[in-house]
């Protein structure tokens, strides 16, 4: 079962849910829908018992490939009332609508691989001039990987990044621990989001 960022919104208003943002964790510091628990799909059969089986699940990625993929793979696990969301964070934040952050939250995902990648290039570039015309060939990868990126929507490098140490959650924080921000600059009542950052909603 689908829906969209609209009919989320007001289940949580409601609160008659439990939000899952199944994101990395690096993703989600950034900017998650208020109240949302992080456990990322690469987590998600380790820690559904987080998971109250009694209330709606909803699901929430990025764009909803991987918010789909996680809902598919609670109901085999037995959950039964587990809605994915079309569109996503990316949606939500479209509409305007607030997001929390992470006080200390990284560099986004794409903000690092642009680091990398161009760095990347740039080594490569001044090694074919000063070291050997082959280092030309490292450029020329990371340009073809890019390429492969934007056309098919998935990126290595991110998931690689992903996995590093200062893109994990600190040791001893919860999955909504912490003091988030919101991203719009507003209080929650304000923005008409809920005050609370637990993992329910």
């Amino acid at each position: 079962m689908n829906c969209d960022v609209t009919r989320l919104r007001e289940a949580i208003q409601q609160g008659d849910c439990q939000v899952v943002d199944v994101r990395e964790y690096v993703e989600y510091a950034g900017g998650h829908v208020p109240g949302a628990r992080n456990i990322p799909l690469g987590e998600l059969s380790q820690r559904a018992t987080e998971l109250d089986e009694k209330r709606p699940i909803y699901v929430i990625c990025q764009s909803g490939r991987r918010s789909a993929e996680a809902a598919k793979r609670l109901r085999e696990m037995g959950f039964a009332d587990v809605i994915s969301i079309t569109g996503g964070t990316q949606a939500w934040r479209e509409q305007g609508w607030p997001l929390e952050r992470e006080a200390r939250a990284p560099w986004s995902l794409e903000r690092q691989v642009r680091l990398v990648a161009g760095a990347l290039v740039l080594v490569g570039s001044l090694a074919s001039v000063w070291v050997s015309p082959h280092f030309v060939w490292l450029a020329a990868f990371v340009g073809a990987g890019l390429v492969f990126a934007a056309v098919t929507n998935w990126c290595g490098m991110a998931l690689l990044l992903a996995r590093l140490p200062w893109n994990r959650r600190p040791m001893g924080r919860n999955a909504s621990a912490g003091s988030p921000t919101l991203a719009c600059g507003a209080s929650a009542a304000a923005c008409g989001a809920p005050t609370s950052a637990t993992s329910t909603c």
